[in-house]
């Protein structure tokens, strides 16, 4: 099994932004661990501030992997393209969040992207990743 983590704008930030929302730990820190919980995965990593660069990496994902994790930041709660992008792929596409959207801000609490997601994962810090990766197993295994 091939996953790939996609994450949006300001992720590159993770540890240092808003640390009382996002946590300490970094993705640096972060992705080897959950890779090796999970030896028998391969786990690419991406993080883009650009919206087009994330449009471009689903649509390359078909054929590559067999799901991908997706944490579009902010582009959540705005981008068409994004949603239509992943509407437009056979990979499936679990939306990942690390903070619960649904406890924010009012204008975080819509998703574009989740109704096109074969789920969403939200609250748990990193840990929703992990979730993320046994949800991604469990839909594959059906």
């Amino acid at each position: 099994m091939k996953i790939l983590i996609l994450n949006g704008a300001n992720l590159n930030l993770q540890g240092t932004r808003d640390r009382g929302v996002y946590g300490s730990q970094t993705f640096e820190q972060f992705i080897p661990r959950l890779r090796d919980k999970y030896s028998d995965i391969t786990i690419d990593y991406h993080q883009t501030n650009i919206e087009g660069e994330i449009v471009s990496v689903l649509h390359n994902s078909v054929g590559n992997y067999d799901g991908v994790l997706l944490n579009a930041g902010g582009y959540t709660h705005t981008s068409v393209v994004i949603r239509d992008a992943i509407a437009a792929i056979d990979t499936p596409v679990v939306e990942i969040h690390i903070s619960n959207i649904a406890a924010r801000e009012e204008f975080r609490h819509t998703t574009l992207i989740g109704g096109v997601a074969i789920g969403s994962i939200v609250g748990f810090g990193l840990d929703s990743y992990t979730l993320g990766v046994e949800a991604l197993k469990l839909h594959l295994a059906e």
